[in-house]
């Protein structure tokens, strides 16, 4: 008898992996000796039902051969697939990776072994690569023409639309009845033709991995999606079908779903000849256990079945493998079966740390033209899946094709790269020139891969006919930090390329794998060019002050117009707002927006005189920019009735979005657009923070100029004038930051109801992990002045966290449990009705913890009594670490509690939650208030680790995160990278980096060089971005309510 049992202990899911996996081997480590002897020739069936020959020794495991599949196709994440072929008794079953192939396959030359996804995950925004999504989108495809994937008529029809957007590009009636007469992708197609034309027109513009992913965001929500069904029957003899999913196990009667026992339901699995058992966890209810049995046709029937159960629920449920028994004296009783591989977050991890080489991959119209060719042809020319067995790929554009993103080309351009790296590196310093007549002549087509976690906000924008393809994370952000996945406009050919978590993450989180943020005309320049431009400029400090007044005020600009253009357009579009709503909001940004444009003209005329651009014979009179503050200061004075008005206008916004689901709606779907790359809450309080950074830069100025400089006396009283509104504001801005952080963690929490009430302050948060009885699982915290929440991400569509508990800090008490729980940095938190223990990563994050919980702990005593209960559902786990053994703390609750999901958010898979979970660290309302005092932005030199040549972006540093843009006239970052957990260095010698004013970040295999014009921006860079790289702690920072004083 065959069996598996659930009995996790504290070290069973925790540390690394003891084996290569699949395709995806850690550096340093081996994949397993390979037999040797005689060789067998094996078939493969791929997704695309082309069949290749694999040579692999007889005496090999089945693991060489999965290995061998996924080397051939470049496949990262070939965990997720599986061989299956049919026995000696035709029964259809998975190749074993730990037995030898021959003691399987035992006629090879007769058997064909299909290559198939075997595991499909909860949500395919998981998938991070293109090539992985793509090979789901053929099993899809396949699924629907066996009849697998049954659905309704109208789910069959948006699906086949999709499959043929991708396949022969946009709509055209006659071209779409010819393919669909040529092509039949379900049993009963004819009856649904006019449907999927119709649906077809309505994909007009989407690039083929756009399809894909909207294929899987359909499939994804059927029913039947990824299920296999075995045939089996019920203890009264009814007829039913068993199938396991990533959730658990699923019973069927014909195609209708009649129950599923979900795995933290499941407490052992077992068969004993021809019966499937399962032993449930004794209900809350009743005081026995429950055991299930189902009757299948055979005993190998049953065998088979268990096994993939138990595969399925190791790789959804464990972190890492399950390691093997060890085997008996005398003898065995029981299979000694295991899985075998690395387990779902173990390849999350390793392709969110980027410890793989990338390699290209770009997704084309399958049946129009090939525009990828490879040196050795695979079975069939129009196959899209990179193969290894090539140093080199090219691609090549014929006449009159078009490449995926949409913009021509030079016929006959073509790219070689043996993966985006090294296209990088072919690239070379020199200028890419756009091509003659070109509408948009952008800069250079290769792109360097291997570098960072940029997190892509890559959506949908309502004026933009053509909407962004998804990236390596997924088409909103992915749930995972995403890795950069830029879309700009290419001169010689727009290729794909992949920019190095997370978020993706994220996220939701697209883009075509194109070449990365170029020059703002025509890629990057030349270093001599670059040497020859910066010694034209000005030495005097005065004059990089002065430009840094510039370039912020530009960006302050483009953010009043979120508000002013592109908010205001969005809501008159649509009647969901109140009138008096949009009289207090639009109204008194736009005056706002009408002054500082005129400033910001008056600034750049300044600059330019004082470059000596024009009127050389007077330069001396113009260098200086006091007057111009002074004298526009004295006029913002004026709009300060506006300014008072800004914080009645973000509460009266939170109120209408709470008391209607119709302005929710539309102001969650404006923070989708990619022109609002911050929450847009944020921008309303954006004027406020403005006056600061006046104050600042004249702060700098007074202090640069000596008393007898003829600028310092206006720029001293144009500090007088700032200092006082600035002053004035200064409560409102202290409310305000709370109001706004308070809500903004409320879209990224599940099972809260009342986060939001009069008095509560936010502190930290940040992630830890939580000692339980399966070990230290991680956990994130928010700590407000009167309660501690700890929370657990959950795996759905909207990426929020699920509140698990909370600890009131009233009567709370803390103490260092290291010697006792035998666990680094570990603390036990005590509080009136429960006690948790809790570890940091590292001994100074223990220590802000520390420091913050306690401050929390004595405002907590001091105010009146214990906080009010915070929970939507779920009742607060009240057992002590040592009741905690056997608690079974399961994520996949998050999919039983749909009271709480039925409004989801959108996918929030880049906030800075995520990348505090992601990068596990923490963040404090003290280094919230640091970072809007340092934001900055301008223009800089950005290179890679094996590239040579610098690319200028204009870069814009805010909330914790570099935004990189092609220029400052974009109206949206085309990337972003979080900066939490970076390190900020200059380069070493070694590094071979021979310029001046260059600074490193670098966060594990991740590393940007960045060259700044001067080294007064140099300076300033290095300050704003050491903010972010290394979070304030209490200890070198104001207290909390000195750090809001402005």
């Amino acid at each position: 008898m065959g069996e598996i049992e659930q009995r996790p202990t504290p070290g069973s899911r925790l540390g690394a992996p003891e084996n290569s996996g699949i395709s995806t081997l850690e550096h340093g480590q081996k994949p397993p000796p390979t037999p040797s002897g005689k060789l067998m020739s094996i078939k493969i069936q791929m997704l695309d039902d082309t069949q290749e020959a694999f040579e692999v020794p007889q005496r090999a495991p089945g693991k060489v051969l999965l290995d061998a599949v996924c080397n051939h196709l470049n496949l990262v994440e070939g965990d997720y697939f599986g061989l299956e072929f049919p026995d000696h008794k035709k029964i259809t079953v998975w190749l074993d990776l730990l037995k030898p192939i021959v003691k399987q396959i035992r006629r090879p030359k007769h058997v064909v072994v299909k290559f198939v996804v075997k595991f499909f995950p909860p949500d395919h925004t998981q998938l991070q690569e293109e090539l992985t999504r793509y090979l789901f989108a053929l099993q899809v495809k396949q699924d629907l023409a066996q009849g697998r994937l049954a659905c309704n008529d109208n789910s069959a029809a948006l699906l086949i639309s999709h499959i043929v957007q991708s396949e022969i590009g946009d709509f055209d009636e006659a071209s779409d009845r010819e393919h669909l007469a040529k092509n039949k992708y379900i049993p009963q197609q004819d009856a649904l033709e006019d449907k999927i034309v119709e649906f077809h027109h309505n994909h007009i513009g989407q690039t083929p991995a756009e399809s894909d992913f909207q294929l899987l965001e359909i499939a994804r929500k059927l029913e039947m999606y990824g299920v296999r069904l075995h045939p089996a029957k019920d203890r009264e003899g009814t007829k039913i079908n068993l199938a396991v999913a990533n959730t658990g196990i699923l019973v069927f009667q014909g195609f209708t779903k009649i129950n599923a026992f979900n795995w933290a339901k499941v407490r052992k699995l077992s068969f004993k000849r021809k019966r499937f058992l399962i032993k449930l966890r004794p209900d809350v209810n009743s005081s026995y256990q429950d055991t299930l049995e189902f009757l299948m046709a055979s005993r190998d029937f049953c065998k088979s079945f268990w096994k993939i159960c138990v595969e399925h629920h190791a790789f959804f449920r464990l972190f890492e493998e399950p390691k093997p028994k060890p085997k008996p004296v005398l003898f065995s009783r029981g299979s000694s079966f295991r899985f075998s591989g690395r387990t779902q977050k173990q390849v999350l991890d390793y392709v969110k740390e980027g410890g793989h080489k990338k390699v290209q991959f770009e997704r084309k119209h399958s049946k129009i033209h090939s525009i990828r060719s490879l040196a050795t042809q695979p079975s069939e020319p129009n196959s899209e899946v990179p193969k290894q067995a090539q140093q080199s790929v090219s691609l090549t554009l014929g006449e009159g094709s078009e490449p995926p993103g949409g913009q021509s080309c030079p016929q006959g351009g073509d790219l070689t790269a043996a993966s985006a790296e090294d296209a990088e590196r072919q690239r070379g310093p020199g200028p890419s020139r756009s091509p003659a007549g070109s509408a948009k002549g952008d800069g250079a087509s290769g792109a360097a891969a291997e570098e960072d976690e940029e997190l892509v906000k890559d959506r949908p924008q309502q004026s933009r006919p053509r909407p962004p393809q998804p990236s390596t994370g997924s088409l909103t952000g992915s749930p995972h930090l995403s890795e950069l996945s830029i879309n700009s406009q290419g001169g010689t050919a727009p290729t794909n390329a992949i920019l190095s978590p997370n978020l993706s993450p994220d996220t939701k989180q697209a883009s075509p794998l194109v070449s990365p943020l170029l020059n703002d005309q025509a890629g990057p320049r030349a270093e001599d060019e670059d040497d020859g431009r910066r010694k034209r400029f000005p030495t005097d400090k005065a004059y990089f002050i002065a430009k840094e007044v510039s370039t912020t005020e530009r960006t302050y600009l483009k953010d009043l117009e979120v508000i002013t253009s592109w908010f205001q357009s969005t809501v008159s579009k649509e009647d969901s707002m109140a009138e008096t709503l949009k009289s207090l909001i639009f109204p008194n940004f736009e005056p706002l927006h009408k002054f500082h444009t005129n400033f910001l003209k008056e600034i750049e005329q300044r600059l330019a005189l004082w470059e000596g651009r024009s009127n050389a014979h007077i330069r001396g009179d113009y260098q200086r920019i006091g007057d111009v503050m002074l004298k526009n200061i004295q006029g913002m004075k004026q709009l300060a009735a506006h300014l008072w008005k800004h914080s009645e206008a973000l509460e009266a916004l939170e109120t209408g979005i709470r008391g209607s689901r119709r302005l929710e709606s539309l102001c969650r779907d404006f923070e989708l657009q990619k022109v609002c790359y911050l929450p847009l809450n944020t921008f309303l309080l954006r004027p406020l923070h403005r006056l600061m950074h006046y104050k600042q830069v004249l702060e700098r100025l007074c202090k640069h100029y000596p008393p007898s400089h003829s600028d310092f006396r206006d720029c001293r009283a144009a500090l007088a004038e700032i200092t006082e509104m600035v002053a004035q504001l200064h409560g409102t801005m202290i409310k305000m930051e709370n109001f706004q952080k308070l809500h903004e963690l409320k879209k990224d929490l599940i099972g809260v109801d009342n986060l939001v009430i009069p008095g509560r302050e936010f502190i930290r948060l940040g992630s830890l992990s939580k000692l339980s009885g399966k070990g230290l699982q991680q956990r994130m915290f928010f700590l407000f002045n009167d309660v501690l929440l700890y929370t657990s991400r959950g795996l759905t569509a909207s990426n929020q966290f699920k509140v698990h508990g909370q600890l009131p800090l009233y009567g709370m008490t803390m103490e260092e449990s290291e010697e006792e729980w035998g666990v680094p940095h570990c603390l036990t938190l005590r509080g009136q009705r429960q006690s948790i223990v809790v570890a940091a990563s590292s001994r100074p994050e223990m220590d802000k913890w520390v420091e913050d919980i306690q401050m929390a702990i004595d405002l907590a005593e001091k105010s009146s009594g214990p906080a009010p209960e915070f929970l939507a559902s779920s009742p607060p786990d009240n057992k002590s670490p040592e009741e905690a053994a056997g608690d079974q703390e399961s994520e996949d609750d998050l999919s039983a509690s749909r009271t709480s999901l039925e409004r989801q958010a959108p996918h929030r898979g880049n906030t800075m939650v995520h990348v505090c979970w992601h990068r596990n660290t923490s963040v404090s309302m003290v280094d919230f208030s640091v970072a809007v005092e340092n934001q900055l932005s301008g223009n800089l030199l950005r290179k890679f680790k094996n590239s040579n040549g610098w690319q200028k972006l204009w870069v814009v540093f805010t909330n914790f995160c570099l935004f990189f843009y092609k220029s400052h006239q974009d109206n949206h970052p085309l990337a972003s990278l979080p900066l939490l957990g970076y390190s900020l260095t200059i380069p070493s010698e070694s590094e071979d980096i021979h310029k001046d004013y260059v600074f490193k970040l670098h966060f594990k295999s991740h590393v940007y060089y960045f060259r700044a014009e001067s080294e007064y921006t140099f300076e300033r860079w290095m300050e704003v971005i050491r903010s972010a790289t290394s979070s304030a702690s209490r200890a070198h920072a104001p207290s909390h309510k000195e750090s809001h004083v402005y």
